[in-house]
């Protein structure tokens, strides 16, 4: 089997396996899904977490801060046992009980663990959307509002019900999302052979960029780790080099060792005894 190790960024990647006599389109659509999923599940793993805290999303015509409305417009707001105040404004406030915060927390921990795990596979983060969705519906029995982000992303209709938000710009399409490696393409009328050859066991680093992006950037030459270090000796050294510009050529003189006396205090003990108030060099 072929190992493809699929980049997002250093701290970001997932392996996939495929066979060297398979279609680069049905790859490409292939790692387009558990793109797509990965992307999805993260966004569902913070808007879930604001869900329990801060209770379903309201109608647009009603987004504002509960408190200013009460105030200056004399609107009730529905406030229930768990009601925690969004700043935001955007949700009702109504979240759920602690039991059921530490449950939903749970579920996001996981999911997490498994988009931060590079061989997880698609069937594994279904398993994990699957957990999201069933710890939201026993959270809200009665069911979300149809316009809730939580609801949309879960649904996933539509672009993955990620339409409008910020996620939405990470996400790739099938038809036209392109695989690299190496600086070149692999073309959809092609095979993964005709890309990387004949071996099974090979393992290459490739990158999936969104239509009309061209080739990804060419990586740096070495990590973010080994620049700062490099930065660290470089500024350790210049500041060395800087003492030693500033010393006189004349120091040693000040050393013990360039003493012409030295033995002769040594033998009759006398090397360590220092006037007093002068320093000892």
């Amino acid at each position: 089997m072929v190992v493809l190790n699929i980049k997002r960024s250093d701290t970001d990647s997932f392996l996939c396996e495929a066979t060297c006599s398979e279609s680069n389109d049905a790859l490409v659509r292939r790692l387009a899904r558990m793109w797509n999923t990965r992307v999805r599940l993260m966004y569902l793993v913070g808007a879930v977490r604001e869900l329990a805290q801060h209770g379903p999303y309201k109608p647009e015509a009603e987004h504002g801060i509960d408190e200013i409305k009460e105030q200056y417009e004399g609107v009730q707001v529905n406030k229930g046992e768990f009601y925690r105040p969004d700043p935001t404004g955007k949700r009702t406030g109504n979240g759920v009980s602690p039991q059921l915060m530490e449950t939903i927390e749970r579920v996001c921990q996981d999911a997490e663990m498994a988009v931060s795990k590079a061989a997880a596979s698609k069937e594994q983060l279904d398993e994990k959307l699957d957990n999201i969705r069933g710890a939201v519906t026993m959270a809200y029995p009665m069911g979300l509002p149809l316009f809730d982000p939580v609801r949309l992303a879960i649904e996933g209709k539509g672009m993955e019900g990620l339409d409008g938000t910020s996620a939405q710009q990470e996400l790739m399409d099938e038809d036209t999302a392109g695989l690299w490696m190496a600086g070149k393409e692999f073309r959809r009328d092609q095979t993964v052979a005709d890309r990387i050859g004949k071996n099974e066991k090979t393992k290459a680093t490739c990158k999936l960029q969104r239509s009309g992006a061209g080739p990804p950037c060419r990586e740096p030459a070495v990590s973010e780790e080994e620049r700062k270090a490099m930065m660290a000796f470089y500024f350790k050294r210049q500041e060395e080099m800087k003492k030693l510009a500033e010393a006189n050529d004349d120091d040693y003189l000040g050393s013990a060792w360039a003493d012409p006396r030295q033995l002769q205090k040594s033998l009759r003990g006398t090397g360590a005894i220092s006037a007093p108030g002068v320093r000892k060099l």
